[in-house]
């Protein structure tokens, strides 16, 4: 029995941005249809809390597939050469649990993530939204931005991080790729003050963005802080906001944004007013008005991760891209 091994540069090359953009749209709508299955994800930290080794499985019904990301979260990674999120995805057929393929994380979850981010724009963001914000300037600051040149007519981009020279580097390299100008700001405060649109892509463990720095009518993407105690958004700024989740599950159990607030007592689980599925099925409005502040708060899913695998896989195939190997489990 063979099996497909397919490597980071080949998940690069066979899942462009706006592929995986209309492919999370699918896959989100899929499981507010409940034609998907997502458990919360399984986390193991090491003993000395350096990292996170985490368990992501999933199941796309319709698709017979199931399949599981295993991943090593390390912060510390962060200004190194390796990616603070490492690790292999698998999918396997549903009708005998035969494994298909196993691919690289690192770029499906650097793709998807910002894939997410960008249908939640597309859904919630102003249509004339033009002024981004970059919170970060690592990978997922990268595939955010090319996510949202996609999803909006952006014309002006801002971009900070906690080390100036990352934010100035960040800029003339994504200038010049993207043609398109971006200036670095010293301060959160500067970088969002004319904002439509912020990212927040940091590894921050508190607050960088504060509720009385948002403009009206902003739409955030919050998608740095994945674990409880970690946040990148103060409290006014969730309690301020029209709150949409990729899971309601899953951010009431790790959205460390949410969770602070509601400890704190000024929100409640009410104060989430949608899933991101149930926006795309049309049973739930997002913005509600031109002025009201969005916020879309990503904590990452299985079913994100196998529906991309499952894209990258197939063309793979038709392609004759990746590395086939013999693979046990067969009898007879």
């Amino acid at each position: 029995m063979e099996i497909l091994i397919i490597n980071q540069d080949e998940v690069a090359r066979l899942l462009p941005m706006a592929d995986c953009i209309e492919a999370m749209a699918g896959a989100l709508e899929a499981l507010a249809r409940e034609a998907a299955v997502n458990p919360l994800r399984y986390g193991m930290w090491l003993n000395d809390q350096s990292g996170i080794l985490a368990l992501m499985p999933a199941q796309l019904v319709e698709k017979s597939l199931m399949g599981v990301k295993v991943i090593g979260i390390f912060p510390g990674n962060h200004g190194t050469e390796f990616d603070s999120h490492q690790g292999a995805v698998m999918i396997f057929e549903t009708d005998n649990g035969r494994p298909l393929a196993i691919l690289d994380a690192s770029e499906i979850t650097a793709r998807r993530t910002a894939a997410v981010s960008g249908v939640a724009t597309r859904q919630l963001a102003r249509p004339d939204a033009q002024r981004l914000a970059i919170l970060g300037s690592g990978v997922q600051a990268g595939t955010h931005l090319a996510a949202m040149l996609l999803v909006r007519e952006i014309t002006q981009v801002t971009v900070w991080s906690r080390t100036p020279d990352h934010a100035t580097e960040f800029a003339r390299l994504q200038s010049e790729l993207h043609g398109i100008d971006i200036q670095a700001r010293e301060t959160v405060r500067e970088a969002v003050q004319d904002a439509d649109i912020i990212c927040t892509t940091t590894a921050s463990p508190e607050p960088i963005l504060l509720g009385e720095w948002l403009p009206a009518g902003v739409h955030i993407n919050a998608v740095g802080s994945s674990v409880p105690t970690m946040r990148e958004l103060d409290t006014e700024a969730v309690v301020r906001s029209r709150l949409i989740v990729d899971r309601r599950e899953s951010v009431c159990a790790e959205g460390g944004e949410f969770l602070c607030a509601r400890e704190e007592g000024a929100i409640d689980e009410d104060h989430i007013a949608a899933e991101l599925g149930e926006l795309l099925l049309g049973t739930i409005v997002g913005r509600e008005s031109g002025e009201q502040i969005t916020l879309f708060k990503s904590l990452g899913l299985g079913v994100e991760d196998l529906a991309a695998a499952e894209l990258v896989y197939r063309r793979a195939q038709k392609q004759q891209l990746g590395t086939s190997v013999e693979l046990g489990g067969s009898r007879g």
